[in-house]
């Protein structure tokens, strides 16, 4: 029977079944974990934009204070380590922990910190103030306290009820929104404009300073004609400041006065307020549409508060321009040595020592890659084309400076052995009949290759730039030289020519992460936005590589058959 048993496992083990299960529980585990570190990222991140109610916590300690804000999370201290750093003798010493809340206070501008931690013990009660809200500002983060009064100009507006007086509150909230929108159309629209012509018309007028061949009257002629051109621009910069003039002086009309728990009433400027709610007087329909809003407003604002506060669409812009940028330059470096490589170099051991090279290339680490970006694409490709075609922006660099084109070209160098690899083995399983069964119908090489290899061999090309791009999306290293800063002064793409800038510095969704999780002033207030952008950053990730996936699938269908 033990020796029956013995041959059955013996057997099974010679079977390899035991391997199949093994890779799969693996496969297995390595989802679920994927999974789990996903929702979590998703809970942190999504968890931040729900209106949370407000409570108000009145505490049995000596000063009986109070504390108002939104709870954020709860945590157990062990009860030594508590009793070490307080003189507190009230818990038992029976007791192993001592549970504690951190509670978000705001109100950073008169009473630092805006977090604070509550240990349970010292609750006396909590309750949930109907009218207490939260007023979002431009700067210092939330404000939490009592809407007060309302003043237009310095006329305090009466009013018959709190619902009322908030209802006044919220209309003019608006006109400042609709104001503030006015002034960044102008701000981003005409100042805009006319700021890049007018340097572009000092750019060309220091050309023709430099330009020694011209003659003195052709000179005159010209600068005379710039002259012309920029007393103009003043004139619409003059136009346009007037307006905006008018419009600040229209915004800082209003203000309201908020009183904080404490009894302290504060005066808050109406352009300062980004918005305001009441979250315990909210509906779960307006607390879903409040929500939703945030995450909207998350995705298209621009970052505040050190990257603290506000949106992130200038990094969302930036990794998918990079992104993209770099495919466009990946793909015809990968697939063109690839095609030499497998397909008109003679087979030797110099050609099997540059595959070896570009193997082990894809090992180097991403750091080395951003130095010599720096080096080579930034210092000197950059610096030369900036003495050949820039020379008015002298000393100030044009291309010489890290920019969008320099780290999609690092990317580009730092991802292509991917793409050659992958093409490689996509020119490798076309079958040998099929070339020569074109080249036999009288095609010549190159027709072979652009019309019968390529479109073969396009299901393996696509795989290594899905491959390049969900490596290149989430690199952070060698962008920090080539490019990336933390807040971009403009977009890489508007409405000037040549529209796109690829010169410029840009905003990336990793390294953002990494500025605000470890460079940022206010950790606590951080946290949420790193695992929102996180989450952000992979969903990215994930269309990207989807719509190359959903187009190789196509290519794969059309020439399903033709490979062997």
């Amino acid at each position: 029977m033990i020796n029956q048993q013995k041959h059955t496992i013996r057997s099974w083990l010679s079977s390899g079944e035991l391997w199949i299960w093994m890779n799969a529980a693996a496969v297995g585990l390595s989802i679920t974990a994927v999974s789990a570190l996903l929702l979590l990222i998703a809970i942190r991140g999504l968890d931040h934009f729900w209106p949370s109610h407000l409570s108000r916590i009145t505490l049995n300690d000596d000063a009986h204070s109070v504390v108002v804000g939104e709870f954020v999370e709860s945590e157990e201290v062990p009860a030594s380590q508590y009793l070490e750093a307080s003189a507190d003798r009230s818990i038992h010493p029976d007791e192993k922990f001592v549970e504690r809340w951190l509670i978000k206070t705001g109100n950073r501008r008169v009473d630092p910190p805006d977090f604070e931690w509550v240990f349970t013990h010292y609750i006396d009660s909590i309750d949930y103030p109907e009218r207490l809200s939260v007023f979002e500002r431009t700067e210092w983060g939330n404000a939490y306290g009592w809407l007060a009064s309302v003043y237009e100009a310095d006329q305090q507006i009466d009013a018959a009820s709190d619902e009322d007086l908030w209802q006044e509150f919220l209309n003019r909230l608006t006109r400042a929104d609709e104001l503030r929108a006015e002034v960044r159309e102008i701000e981003m629209g005409e100042y805009n404009r006319i700021n890049y012509a007018l340097e572009e018309i000092r750019l060309e007028r220091r050309g023709i300073e430099l330009d020694t061949d011209m003659s003195a009257e052709v000179r005159r002629t010209a600068l005379a004609e710039l002259d012309e051109a920029a007393a103009k621009l003043q004139q619409d910069y003059a136009v346009a400041e007037s307006q905006l003039a008018t419009l600040a002086e229209q915004l800082a009309r209003d203000h309201v006065v908020v009183r904080f728990s404490s009894g302290k009433e504060v005066t808050l400027k109406m352009q300062e307020i980004v918005r305001a709610w009441q979250p315990n007087v909210m509906t779960w329909g307006e607390k879903l549409a409040h929500y939703f809003s945030s995450i909207w407003l998350f995705l298209s604002d621009d970052p505040r508060e050190a990257n603290t506060e506000g949106g992130i669409f200038p990094a969302i812009f930036g990794t998918v321009m990079m992104v993209l940028l770099m495919s466009i330059l990946v793909t015809p470096l990968g697939v063109i040595a690839a095609i030499y490589l497998r397909e008109y170099a003679r087979q030797g051991p110099l050609v099997r020592l540059v595959r070896i090279a570009v193997n082990n290339l894809a090992g180097v680490p991403s750091i080395v890659y951003g130095v010599f970006g720096l080096g080579f694409f930034v210092y000197f490709i950059g610096g030369n084309i900036d003495q050949l075609f820039f020379q008015e922006a002298l000393p100030a660099p044009t291309f010489g400076t890290p920019g969008l084109l320099w780290a999609s070209l690092t990317l580009a160098l730092l991802t292509v052995p991917v793409v050659v690899v992958s093409t490689e083995e996509g020119l490798t399983r076309i079958p040998r009949s099929l070339r020569e069964g074109s080249l036999a119908l009288g095609a010549t090489k190159a027709e072979t290759l652009f019309k019968v290899i390529l479109p073969v061999a396009s299901p393996s090309i696509l795989t290594g730039v899905i491959l390049a791009i969900a490596r290149a999306a989430g690199e952070v290293a060698p962008l920090m030289l080539v490019g990336v800063v933390k807040l971009a002064p403009a977009l890489p793409m508007d409405g000037n020519f040549p529209y796109l800038h690829l010169e410029r510095k840009f905003m990336h969704l990793g390294f953002h992460i990494y500025d605000v999780g470890f460079q940022s002033p206010n950790v606590e207030a951080a946290r949420p936005l790193v695992y929102s952008t996180a989450l952000l950053l992979v969903l990215i990730i994930i269309i990207l590589n989807l719509t190359a996936i959903m187009l190789r699938s196509r290519l794969e269908n059309r020439y399903r058959g033709v490979e062997s």
